[in-house]
């Protein structure tokens, strides 16, 4: 009888930790997703699709991303021991990836259309041939989820990792279901991103455009810097 009802009355403590760690978990993926801010970044590449196209691309990087998460919740420690990649080195390499996309964005001649411009391959050779090669990369990763994403999961999963069974399936599943959380965020702003900025007009969105370019090259440049930062104070670059 003492055993039923201290079952019981852990019950409700375990439903408090679970809210508690789900919030934790989607407050601190939150801003490393960034689903808003990715979304104006994603826009220009998906800019001259079809709202079906656009609606089948966008369930695809949202599945990429689950993916990609999900993987790293279970088995990211150990794909990166086996490669023997550190968090900083992602950084590094996705800040550099980032940036060669801003670079080429604010490159982009506006007065002739450049044969380069993922969209514009997409309008000449269809969205199933040209699009679906950067739904993955580079649009899902590193500008969806990338190396800070990666770092927050590691974090995360780290918590329960040493404790018992229960404790640790109790953790995860709060980590993945914060994950399903931000995939929604993504699939809602990337496919009505377009419906903003048409509102903006012509002028509007190419001053956008130019302004999101901007914002891509240096929030690449941020990650980079941040990861040549972690390599210096780990002692791998000196």
């Amino acid at each position: 009888m003492e055993g039923h009802t201290a079952l019981a009355s852990s019950r409700p403590m375990d439903l408090h930790s679970f809210i508690h760690l789900l919030f934790i978990s989607i407050i601190a993926l939150f801003p490393v997703v960034n689903p808003i801010g990715s979304a104006f970044i994603v826009n220009p590449s998906l800019m001259r699709l079809t709202d079906a196209e656009r609606k089948a691309a966008v369930r695809k990087i949202t599945f990429y991303a689950f993916s990609i998460c999900t993987v790293t919740l279970f088995a990211g420690h150990w794909i990166l021991e086996l490669f023997g990649i550190s968090i900083p080195v992602i950084q590094l390499a996705g800040g550099i990836m980032i940036c060669k996309l801003g670079w080429e964005s604010l490159s982009v001649d506006e007065k002739r259309p450049s044969p380069e411009t993922p969209a514009d391959h997409a309008t000449a050779h269809g969205p199933d041939t040209d699009i679906n090669n950067i739904l993955f990369y580079p649009i899902t990763f590193p500008i969806t989820t990338g190396a800070g994403t990666i770092s927050v999961l590691f974090t995360l999963s780290a918590q329960g990792a040493n404790t018992d069974v229960r404790t640790f399936l109790f953790n995860t599943a709060a980590t993945l279901l914060a994950v399903v959380v931000l995939c929604i965020m993504v699939l809602v702003f990337y496919g009505n991103t377009k419906r903003m900025v048409d509102r903006l007009g012509t002028t509007g969105e190419r001053v956008l455009s130019r302004i999101t370019a901007f914002l891509i090259f240096c929030v690449g440049l941020q990650i980079a810097v941040n990861g040549i930062k972690s390599l210096i104070e780990s002692g791998m670059l000196s």
